[in-house]
């Protein structure tokens, strides 16, 4: 795992630039320099430690990656490569070499990488599956460039604010594919690659992999050949991911059954596996059942006690990690839980993405059962009209919060049916912004041409959620979580095999009746306690009602309740003060997630836009 960045006509400041990525690679730093493009890479070594150095030369190509390729030995085997050293980075500069950006399709693992091309004077920038790893570049008439982390591009020139992204943000909670807070700097969406061309600087960006291809694909496998799949394929994610390193690899363990089924497996391989949690008082501690894992495979437990008696001294430093304004509270937690972590290893496994490919969330259940995003204007007359009647619902987790949200977007049409269904930030209360429609439109057609395909309802809205949510959210905050602490995360039920394989399989495998991951469940019957099986998806939590009403509340006043506030520009300003007053009949849930979005926004502005460097943790 590493820190990337590079440019075409434009000077780099190596030094601001290894402030910014040292903690993504600080085992060694080089920089590779040729006519008008500079390369610059940081490492974390996993994989040959003595022999992975970068950037690397191939004949007439170099390279600099961010990631790991876990069957690399594979294709090496496959197609005879004759490579020197043993590094997953020399094992993609031969695959490039033979297929060109066709060897993307052979690639299993996560990965950033950028290759200068001599021979077509151009550099091929590429991202995995799932987005993973994180690019961002920046390109402008004549000046190109790329790096691992938006803070890292952002104290190598002047950027201006993009206002219709910081109002999309505000919409949808997190930015939309290519959307940055910054004009003219993008991400490199996930699933896609880039060519640059040296001399012009000109980018032609193409998507190589998209999930939605994966649902289109109809799998006729009977469920127990599917349950013995799903477990060799996962099997062999966690193999890969165990194996594939020079350093010992530990497991998240979170008391859910995806990050169970990890640690189980994992243990297989390494037998003296090391396992975390959080452990925190109140409703939100799920250390009691990820101990109940721990205990039956004897790991290595470490229960990581947050208290948060540094959060007031922690929490801009943490946000300010993100380079962007950056919605998720569990931010918190993962900080701690991976800088607990780091202490005792670098590689670290996780459960990411088995919600939104096996169907873990409870909305799941009704799409399972009819298709909501093509409700007819009747059905949603009516659910509009009781639930104008019923009382607002304050206690997320209780089944009258359950038929609450059920009506809220069985009323609604389009992305706000979505919106309102998933992350639920803004929703019903986006008049209160500004320019919110015209923003969500890019998002609109995105949305119309999931929905207007031969897909389920449930496929549509775990298609969507993948893309949205996974890849906009939630692999973003591993990421920088991990990452802030010179700490690779794995997730293993993101395997190029389980990508492939699990979205064809029908709609019943992964919602059965109100069960949700269903064939998850009956895998977990061979591998994790019962108590485990039908819990209820909980992970990372935290209190944010209590941050916001007692901890956080000064600070949190202090940035979002500022006549000057940045927020302002975008909210309408009586709305954040009758919401900070408890004057808006609102779900105390909701009314926490819509402040801590916006002091999130302030702190991206003060801290990252106009503070340009305040030291992270």
């Amino acid at each position: 795992m590493c820190g990337i960045a590079g440019a075409i006509n434009h000077h780099l400041d190596i030094s601001r630039l290894t402030k910014d990525l040292w903690h993504r690679g600080p085992d060694e730093q080089a920089t590779f320099r040729e006519n008008n493009l500079i390369f610059h890479h940081h490492r974390l070594a996993i994989v040959d430690i003595a022999g992975g150095k970068q950037p690397m030369e191939y004949e007439h190509l170099v390279i600099i990656f961010n990631g790991e390729i876990y069957n690399h030995q594979d294709l090496r085997d496959k197609y005879q490569l004759q490579c020197k050293t043993q590094s997953d980075t020399e094992t993609i500069l031969h695959m490039y070499a033979r297929f060109g950006e066709n060897c993307l399709n052979e690639l299993a693992g996560m990965f950033a990488f950028a290759i200068y091309d001599r021979k077509n004077n151009e550099v091929f920038l590429a991202r995995d599956r799932a987005g993973k790893k994180p690019l961002f570049y920046y390109h402008n008439y004549k000046i190109f460039l790329f790096a691992s982390e938006l803070n890292a591009l952002r104290h190598q020139l002047d950027v201006e604010i993009d206002d219709d992204n910081i109002s999309q943000y505000l919409a949808s909670a997190y930015f939309f594919k290519s959307n940055t807070p910054y004009k003219n700097v993008y991400q490199l969406p996930a699933g896609s690659y880039a060519k640059v061309n040296v001399h012009t600087t000109e980018v032609k960006v193409e998507q190589w992999w998209s999930i939605h291809d994966a649902y289109a694909k109809k799998s006729n496998d009977d469920f127990n050949t599917a349950l013995q799949k799903t477990d060799d394929y996962l099997h062999a994610a966690v193999k890969r991911r165990v194996k594939s390193s020079d350093l010992e690899v530990g497991s998240f363990l979170s008391g859910g059954i995806d990050s169970g089924l990890v640690t189980a497996i994992a243990k297989e391989y390494n037998p003296g596996l090391k396992t975390f949690t959080v452990s925190f008082d109140g409703e939100y501690d799920e250390a009691p059942l990820a101990r109940l894992v721990a205990d039956k495979y004897q790991t290595q437990h470490y229960e990581i006690k947050i208290g948060f008696d540094n959060l007031l001294d922690d929490v801009e430093k943490i946000l300010y990690n993100y380079g962007i304004p950056f919605f998720d509270s569990s931010a918190i937690p993962s900080y701690y839980v991976s800088k607990e972590a780091r202490k005792y290893l670098t590689v670290i496994l996780n459960g990411d993405g088995g919600d939104e490919l096996f169907g873990g969330y409870r909305r799941y259940v009704p799409f399972a059962s009819y298709d909501f995003f093509k409700t007819p204007g009747l059905i949603r007359g009516v659910a509009g009209a009781v639930h104008s009647l019923m009382p607002v619902s304050h206690n997320k987790r209780n089944k009258y919060n359950y038929i609450y949200r059920l009506l809220d977007f069985t009323k609604k049409k389009g992305i706000h049916s979505y919106y309102s269904a998933c992350l639920d930030v803004f929703e019903g209360y986006d008049n209160n912004l500004v320019h919110a429609e015209r923003v969500l439109s890019e998002i609109e057609k995105d949305f119309e041409r999931i929905n207007n395909s031969n897909l389920t309802g449930l496929q549509k809205i775990l298609n969507l959620d993948f893309d949205h949510i996974l890849t906009g959210n939630l692999l973003i905050k591993m990421d920088i979580a991990t990452m802030s602490n010179s700490l690779e995360g794995r997730s293993p039920f993101l395997g190029k095999e389980i990508l492939d394989y699990i979205p064809s399989l029908p709609d019943d495998y992964k919602v059965k009746g109100g069960t949700t991951k269903y064939i998850l469940r009956k895998l977990a019957e061979k591998y994790l306690p019962q108590e485990l099986i039908h819990q209820p998806k909980r992970g990372f939590e935290i209190p944010l009602k209590k941050w916001v009403n007692n901890e956080l509340k000064d600070m949190i006043g202090g940035y979002i309740l500022s006549p000057n506030a940045f927020s302002r520009n975008f909210v309408k300003q009586g709305f954040v003060d009758q919401l900070w007053d408890k004057k808006i009949p609102m779900g105390e849930e909701k009314r926490a997630k819509i402040l801590w979005t916006i002091f999130a926004l302030d702190v991206w502005y003060h801290k990252c836009y106009l503070g340009k460097g305040k030291p992270a943790l």
